[in-house]
């Protein structure tokens, strides 16, 4: 499904190392995770500040992202702007037209127009019992947004019921639901490692909506090198 965009842009090389490049016509602006921009015209001029105030900012340095967000706006003439997320992988484009928000993983934020409005939203237990963060960043309002992940993002049409894994799950539309539960066949035995480490555990959706999954999982790749880690020999 295609999404229409009031921002100019091309995603390269997907879905292994995928960077985002977007035309910003003159007077226009785009908001970017700091630290995201890679190169730009000189007519592009940036300014980094604490979006929506204090409290919205530490909200989203809590669930993963910056305190700060940068704007990037092109001065008296067309520019273009080059963006990377912090991880390899896949990089996707929602457009936001009032209708419902989206829900997306901590850390998945990339870029936005400037008319949408992010904020964080608290899961409470259900962050701490799927091992993840726990805050999930919602994007409201009219225009662009981009987001990305490790691996190559699935999207899902969900009608009525579907079940992802905890670690899989890059974004859903707000007019879906979920609970977090055990997978079947977890013994109880293994029920405590399970919820600390968010092994076990999958997420039900249940209603109407796109869900967003990725092909791979960070925290499954950090445990398969820990092993393999130089450490320091006691003496």
């Amino acid at each position: 499904m295609l999404n229409k965009s009031t921002i100019n842009y091309r995603v390269e090389h997907n879905p292994a190392y995928g960077i985002l490049v977007v035309t910003l016509e003159a007077h226009q602006n785009i908001l970017v995770e700091t630290g995201a921009m890679v190169a730009m015209d000189t007519c592009i001029k940036m300014k980094s500040g604490v979006r929506g105030g204090l409290g919205k900012g530490i909200g989203r340095m809590l669930g993963g992202e910056s305190l700060f967000i940068s704007e990037f706006t092109a001065e008296k003439k067309r520019g273009e702007l080059y963006i990377s997320p912090a991880i390899p992988g896949d990089i996707n484009h929602y457009f936001l037209d009032n209708k419902c928000g989206l829900m997306v993983q901590s850390t998945g934020f990339l870029a936005c127009s400037s008319t949408v409005e992010l904020d964080t939203q608290f899961q409470g237990f259900k962050g701490f019992f799927s091992g993840e963060s726990l805050f999930l960043l919602k994007a409201s309002g009219n225009g662009d947004f981009w987001f990305n992940s490790y691996g190559a993002i699935i999207e899902i049409n969900v009608e009525d019921n579907y079940v992802v894994d905890t670690g899989y799950i890059v974004a859903f539309e707000d007019t879906l639901s979920y609970d977090v539960e055990v997978i079947g066949g977890l013994s109880f035995r293994n029920l405590r490692t399970g919820i600390l480490g968010g092994e076990g555990l999958v997420c039900r959706f249940s209603g109407s909506g796109r869900l967003w999954i990725q092909s791979r999982n960070l925290y499954c790749l950090m445990n398969y090198i820990n092993p393999f880690r130089p450490t320091k020999s006691s003496d």
